[in-house]
Order: structure tokens, then C-alpha cells, then sequence
């Protein structure tokens, strides 16, 4: 037990590690003089993959397979822009403000569907994301429906906007990294690994399982606020049911239950989406065959891929 205890401590420390890795390559890419299209592209992709990592604390960690990240990201982003359109107040209220929205929303859903087994904590999450999106788009007079709100800018500099999501990247990282070593990370394992069992050792999984669904939605609500700094604009795209399945595939192709996946399934899903958009409207085709292939044939996805080939590696230096 406590040899397997350890191995996972090291995956996880050898995986931030890497994160941080990638974080520091990513850091030197605007040395490239990138144009503020590509740059705009790639702080996009941060910000899927911010919502990544915070699914992936539910699904990947703890088990459970929610439908509502992108509908999360929304009302965050929707929070922020309603408290400046009808209150005039700034984004340093409105930020936390869309945190603390998201986080209770958690609360509140989570209290209701995390009790269900099998596939209807997906179908309620699923079912609950369009009734949010469909409300937003159609109550014209609050939050001008399809037309979307105007939410001002935390600063002008795309490179600011760059560096400002990659920290938050590192910083969410970090905070996850603290919470799997501890206690409260185990017992999600535990939960997801076997729930029955973890209930029979006295854990209270309902609690647990709440309390990550909170944490996830505040991660998604914070990422979602931030892109309508970003973009000046949040509409009820955001909590398309699309939108979704994007993020699900980011967190699939790079690598369920890991910290380094979603950043690397994110910067290869949206950078290749907008490199086929050159092709023809197909994303959604070519990436439905990918996790299906990887759901399929490499369910750890490249992170599991690579983890197979590090200790090959060093099996083979043993020897």
C-alpha cells in the first residue's frame, strides 16, 4: 500500500514537473514575434485549457463526468459582465464575483445530482447546461441575448493577457498538485477508484465529490470571466453543448487524470482547429474520430503514452 502511495507521489511530482516544463517553453514563444492574431489564438487555448484542468479534477481525479464545464465558464463570464452593464461595478469586483457565482452554482447543482449513478449525473449536467444557456439567450432584457454583453478589458496588452493566464495556469496547477497530495486528494481517488469501497471505510463520498464539483466550477467560472476580459465580449456560444465536447477531448487526447494532459490536449486541439478551419468546417469531424481512437487504443492518452515510454526508459537503464 504504501509502495503504491509513493509510485503515484512520484507520477504526480514527475508531472508537474512537467507542466511546469512546458509552462517555461511556452513562456519564450511570444520571443517569436508573433502576430496579435497568433498570440490571440494561443491565450484562447490557455483559457480552454484552464477549464480542462478544472474538469479534470472531476472527471480525471475523482470520477465523476460532468456536461457543464463550458455552461460553468459562462456564468462566470456572464456574472462579471451584468454586475459592470446594469451596477457600473469593476472588474475587481466582478471577478470574484463570478468565482463566488460559479462556486455556489456548484454548491447547488452538485447538492442535487451528485447523489445519481451511471449516466444521469451526465444527462442532468447535460440538461441543466442548455436550460442556463437558453435562459441567458433569450432574456433580452438583462443580458441582451444573442447579441451578448460587453465586458471591459483588464489591460490592453495581449502579451499581458499571455503571461496573465499562463501564471493562472501554473497557479491552478499548483493548487491541485497540493490538494492530490493531501489527504482530501486521496479520498478522491479513492472515490473514483472504488466508491463503494471508499463508503465502506467511512469516507463520505457525496461530500468529497461536492466539494471537487465546487472546486471545478469555480475554476471554470474564473477562466470563463477572464476570456470576456479578454475578448470585451461574453454570449451564450460560450455554454454551447459544443463547447463541451471540445473541452471533454482536449482532456481525453492529452491525457485524463494528470495534471500536463489538458494543457497539451488543449494547445493541440484549438491550434489544430483553427489550422483546419484552412481546410473546411470539419473540426468537430476530425476530432470525434481522435477520441474516439484514444478512448479506444490509448485511454491514458499522450500523457499516459509518454509516462510508458519515461519508465521504459529508465527500466532499461537499470538494466
Amino acid at each position: 500500500m504504501m509502495g503504491e502511495r509513493n509510485l503515484w507521489a512520484n507520477k504526480l511530482t514527475l508531472d508537474l514537473k512537467c507542466f511546469l516544463l512546458l509552462c517555461g517553453l511556452i513562456a519564450l514563444v511570444p520571443l517569436l514575434d508573433l502576430t496579435p492574431y497568433t498570440l490571440g489564438i494561443l491565450i484562447i487555448s490557455f483559457y480552454f485549457a484552464l477549464i480542462a484542468i478544472g474538469w479534470n479534477l472531476l472527471a480525471g481525479f475523482t470520477g465523476q463526468f460532468s456536461m457543464a464545464p463550458a455552461a460553468f465558464a459562462m456564468i462566470g463570464g456572464y456574472t462579471a459582465a451584468l454586475l459592470n452593464y446594469h451596477f457600473g461595478l469593476s472588474l475587481w469586483i466582478g471577478i470574484p464575483s463570478a468565482i463566488l457565482v460559479s462556486a455556489s452554482l456548484g454548491f447547488l447543482l452538485g447538492s442535487t445530482v451528485l447523489g445519481l449513478k451511471g449516466p444521469y449525473l451526465s444527462l442532468t449536467t447535460l440538461a441543466l447546461a442548455e436550460v442556463a444557456r437558453v435562459i441567458i439567450s433569450n432574456s433580452h432584457d438583462y443580458t441582451r441575448g444573442d447579441q451578448g454583453l460587453n465586458v471591459p478589458t483588464l489591460m490592453e496588452s495581449r502579451i499581458g493577457y499571455y503571461y496573465l493566464f499562463l501564471a493562472i495556469l501554473i497557479g491552478t496547477a499548483f493548487l491541485i498538485y497540493g490538494l492530490m497530495r493531501s489527504r482530501f486528494g486521496g479520498f478522491l481517488l479513492a472515490i473514483r477508484d472504488d466508491a463503494h469501497g471508499a463508503q465502506s471505510r467511512g469516507i463520505p463520498i457525496v461530500k468529497y465529490k461536492l466539494m471537487a464539483f465546487i472546486l471545478s466550477s469555480a475554476i471554470s467560472g474564473f477562466a470563463g470571466c477572464l476570456y470576456g476580459t479578454f475578448t470585451e465580449l461574453v454570449s451564450p456560444e460560450m455554454g454551447l453543448i459544443q463547447q463541451a465536447g471540445i473541452i471533454i477531448s482536449m482532456v481525453v487526447i492529452g491525457g485524463i487524470g494528470s495534471l500536463t494532459g489538458p494543457l497539451v490536449g488543449a494547445l493541440i486541439v484549438y491550434l489544430g482547429s483553427e489550422w483546419l478551419r484552412s481546410v473546411g468546417n470539419i473540426q468537430m469531424i476530425v476530432f470525434a474520430f481522435t477520441v474516439i481512437i484514444f478512448a479506444r487504443f490509448f485511454r491514458t492518452g499522450l500523457w499516459g503514452l509518454f509516462l510508458k515510454f519515461y519508465f521504459y526508459i529508465l527500466t532499461d537503464k537499470k538494466r
